[in-house]
Formats: structure tokens, C-alpha cells, sequence
């Protein structure tokens, strides 16, 4: 710890340096969060980049490095950057100067400023296709740093990436080119592994609790995923001030996922309709009737609850549980309805379907309860306004429904299941399976464009803590169910990424 905080001091030293080359104070500000660091120089960062965006430096006449990079930087803060600076490597006819495939670095930077694009912007649209299409014929000419570097970028683009595994995954690639003694490195690979420590105490705390639930034992049907669960809240926000939040929402998710696999797999109708009664009074006494399994499953999400009451009353936040709890009842509705359509053998249109699938993709549960962990930016504010599930949240719930059904539906067509987005489009417009997937990629786009938009509106007081957990959250779903694969189902398939977080050392990472 003593270490780190000479470190923090060297690193600070260089963040605040004046500038005297623009690329070199924007890559040093780049590695810095890509290194999984940026949450000790917050208000450093912060100001440099206001600076920037009010004091735009002279860019024309700048490489594309440079200028995609100020781009995205400014954008990642939440700040208006204009897209037509891009102009100036563009022809007459609006293409993209075919000089610019030469410049590799460059155009990897392009690629991911292109991702922060909003509604309206062709040319950031037009920028992914040409990017992704000349770096992936040019990776097999590239130094083998900077293939590592743009093949990762074509699968998990930054916008995308879940940021504690881009963090472990970066390290290697920063250290291949660092200098000797760069406290920058050490920084980085000092604090991976401090952080890597708390969160291996809150997974074996989160994982002992699940224990003692014994549901494998007492709810069969269940999926037992805990280690999946707690790796959710990990890849939303890792660092050491969200410790409670990561446990309550880790918790939250193995219990819900309990709750889905009981309307989904095991509850009759019947039953299932005094499960959602018990939820609507928090009170069992409509469960009298009901097999003992789905007893216990209520009594564990009850003993949660209070559990989060009394987590929170220690930072004076309890008020803001029955926030989760109120969406909590209206996500049991949601699944009601879905195992009603699934009862009567009801496929709805795309439309019904995708509102009511906003909400059983337990998205605005999540986001809500994560909340609850931000200590001083939990306000009434923010817990009204994301209770009126306002467009990022909604996007973000799109974006989670949607991958989730793509990666899923023909899995859940092999049993009685309720139709998936895909089958809703496909039976309303009466077309193909590959035309429904290129409509629902399409719909991901522009929910990636809505977190984009809303995430750069200064209005509405909503702090960048709170919008950056909602980003997160649909970079989390990209990575777990994303390339058409289930990988909570499948759990074998996020092995590799999980034990990258919490169990493999980080102190030999520069070495590999």
C-alpha cells in the first residue's frame, strides 16, 4: 500500500505536467484507464478534458491517432466532441481516403471512436466498417503487439469492453511497449492485484452465504451460477468503494436467477400466479399451497431484502430499498405474463413482446439495486429518475433482452418455452430467421447509439457514476451472452474471463 501511494504521487506528477504534445498527454490519459487506474485521478482526468473540450486544441493538420483519440476520450467523459473533424480523411464522395490503410495505428483508433457514434452520425457508421475490414486483412503484416492489440479490438471494442477485464488484458500489452521503471506499469499491476484480494474476500463471502441457502439441495431446478452471479456486479464496477454494492447486486442476481428458472421451468400457472401474489404482499401466506421449493426461494429473496436494509442503514440509504423492491414486484409481474403466453401457446407481436421484455430482462432490477452501493451519488434523484426507467436504462434493458434471446432461442425452442424476439419477428412479418437476426443487430446498434446520446447530456443532474454503471451493465451482457453464446447457462464459457478477475495472479502478466 505504501508502495502504490508513491506511485499514485508519480503518476499524478505526469497527469498534470503541463502539455507540451497533445498525443502524448492523451495517450498517457488513455493507458491510464485502460489500465484500470483512472478511479485514483478522477478529478485530474476530469479537468484535463473539460479543458480540452472548452479550450479545444489546434487539431487541423493532426494524424488520425491523435485526432480519434481526442474524439473518443472526450466522448468516454460525456463530452460533446463533433464528428465532422473527421472530414478532413474523407473524399469527395464522403469515403474514407484509402491513404489512411497505411496508417494501422491510426485506423485502430478510428475503430474505436467510431463506437461512440450518436443517431444521425453516417460517417462514425461508415468508419467501422471500412476500419474493422482493412485492420482484420492487415493483422497477419502487423508487429505482434499491435495484432494482440486489434484483434482484441475487433472482439471487445473499448466502448464495449467490460473494464476490469480490459484492465487484465491490457496490462500485457502496455508492458510490451513501456519503458524500463515505468511507475505507470508497476502502478497498474501493484493495484490489480490489492484490488484482486478484496474482491477474492467478497466471492468467498458471497459464495459461503449461497452455501447455506443450499439450494442445490432444496431448489433442483435452479440454475447454480454464484460465482457467474458475483462476476456480474464485479465487471460493473470494481473498484475497492463498491464492495457492498457488489455483494448485494451478486446476491440479488443468483437469487433472481432462481426466481426466472422458477416461472421458466418448474412452476405450474397456478402456482406461479400465488408466487407472484406472495411478491405483490411480500408475504408467503399465498404460498401455503405451493411446493417447498418455491418457499424457499421466496424466504431467500425476502432474507435479501433485509439484508439490504440493514447493509444500508449504515450509510443512511435504507430509504431507497423499497425502490428495489416495488421494481422487484413489477419483474415477477412481467414473468407472469410471459409464462401466460407461453400457457396458452401466445406468440405476441415484436412490439408486446420487447415491452414486456425491457423488464424480465431484470435490467432496470440490476441497475436500480447496484445503486444502492454508490454511497453519496445514491440520492432521491437518482432512484426517481431511474425508477421512470428513462431512455439509457431502457437501452441498456434492449440491449440485454435482445443479446440474450439471440444467443438463447434455439436452445429454448428444444422445450416449451416462451417465443424469443426472434420468433415474434418472424411470425409477425412472416420472415426468415437471418432476417429477423439482421433487424434485431440492427436495433442493437441504436441502442448502443442511445447510450451513447444520453450519456453525453449535461441536463437532468444524473452524475457520470451513475450513467458509467449502465454502460457497464450492457458491456457485461455483450460479454456473457454476446457471439450467439450463453455463457451463464453454459458456464464452462466464462470460465477463463472469471478466472482472470479472481483467481490468477497478475505478477507475472507483464512477463506473458
Amino acid at each position: 500500500m505504501q508502495r502504490s501511494k508513491y506511485l499514485k504521487e508519480k503518476v499524478r506528477k505526469l497527469i498534470l505536467a503541463p502539455i507540451e504534445d497533445l498525443t502524448e498527454k492523451l495517450n498517457l490519459i488513455d493507458n491510464i484507464k485502460r489500465l484500470g487506474v483512472s478511479y485514483h485521478f478522477e478529478s485530474e482526468i476530469e479537468q484535463i478534458l473539460q479543458n480540452m473540450h472548452n479550450n479545444p486544441p489546434p487539431l487541423k493538420g493532426k494524424d488520425l491517432h491523435t485526432i480519434s483519440l481526442w474524439f473518443r476520450l472526450l466522448r468516454q467523459q460525456g463530452y460533446h466532441a463533433p464528428s465532422d473533424i473527421f472530414d478532413q480523411f474523407r473524399d469527395e464522395n464522403g469515403d474514407f481516403n484509402n491513404s489512411l490503410v497505411e496508417d494501422v495505428v491510426g485506423m485502430l483508433s478510428l475503430y474505436e471512436a467510431a463506437y461512440f457514434g450518436i443517431h444521425g452520425e453516417d460517417a462514425l457508421d461508415q468508419a467501422i466498417h471500412f476500419t474493422s475490414r482493412h485492420l482484420k486483412s492487415r493483422l497477419s503484416t502487423m508487429n505482434p503487439n499491435l495484432e494482440r492489440k486489434a484483434s482484441h479490438a475487433l472482439d471487445y471494442p473499448v466502448r464495449k469492453g467490460v473494464p476490469r477485464l480490459e484492465a487484465r488484458y491490457y496490462i500485457p500489452m502496455y508492458s510490451a511497449e513501456a519503458s524500463p521503471n515505468d511507475p505507470l506499469l508497476e502502478l497498474a499491476l501493484l493495484d490489480f492485484h490489492i484490488v484482486q484480494l478484496l474482491h477474492k474476500e467478497e466471492l468467498q463471502h458471497v459464495t459461503e452465504w449461497w452455501k447455506k441457502l443450499d439450494f442445490v439441495t432444496k431448489v433442483p431446478f435452479a440454475r447454480d451460477r454464484v460465482v457467474e452471479a458475483y462476476f456480474w456486479p464485479l465487471g460493473v464496477y470494481y473498484e475497492p468503494q463498491y464492495i457492498m454494492g457488489r455483494t448485494i447486486v451478486g446476491k440479488l442476481i443468483a437469487v433472481t436467477s432462481a426466481v426466472d428458472d422458477t416461472y421458466d421451468a418448474y412452476g405450474t400457472l397456478e402456482e406461479l400466479e400465488l408466487f407472484t401474489e406472495a411478491f405483490r404482499r411480500w408475504d408467503a401466506s399465498p404460498l401455503d399451497p405451493v411446493p417447498e421449493c418455491m418457499k424457499v426461494v421466496f424466504h431467500a429473496l425476502l432474507d435479501l431484502f433485509n439484508e439490504m436494509e440493514f447493509l444500508t442503514a449504515k450509510e443512511g440509504k435504507s430509504c431507497f430499498v423499497p425502490y428495489v423492491k416495488e421494481t422487484f414486484q413489477k419483474l415477477g409481474e412481467a414473468y407472469l405474463v410471459e409464462a401466460k403466453w407461453c400457457n396458452q401457446g401466445y406468440i405476441p407481436t415484436y412490439e408486446e413482446y420487447l415491452e414486456n421484455g425491457v423488464v424480465t430482462s431484470c435490467y432496470p432490477l440490476l441497475e436500480i439495486a447496484s445503486f444502492l452501493g454508490l454511497a453519496n451519488f445514491a440520492t432521491k434523484h437518482v432512484f426517481d429518475w431511474i425508477s421512470n426507467v428513462p431512455r439509457i436504462v431502457r437501452a441498456s434493458s434492449i440491449i440485454c433482452r435482445l443479446t440474450d434471446d439471440l444467443s438463447s432461442h434455439k436452445f429454448e425452442r428444444k422445450r416449451v418455452h416462451v417465443a424469443s424476439a426472434v420468433e415474434c419477428l418472424m411470425n409477425q412479418h412472416r420472415i426468415s430467421e437471418e432476417e429477423a437476426y439482421q433487424i434485431l443487430e440492427k436495433e442493437l446498434d441504436n441502442a448502443w447509439k442511445d447510450i451513447n446520446e444520453e450519456c453525453m447530456k449535461a441536463e437532468g443532474g444524473v452524475p457520470k457514476v451513475v450513467l458509467d454503471c449502465v454502460v457497464n451493465f450492457s458491456s457485461v451482457i455483450e460479454l456473457v451472452y454476446g457471439k450467439f453464446a450463453d455463457k451463464y447457462t453454459h458456464a464452462e464459457l466464462l470460465k477463463d474471463h472469471v478466472a482472470a478477475l479472481v483467481v490468477d495472479s497478475v505478477h507475472n502478466l507483464q512477463n506473458k
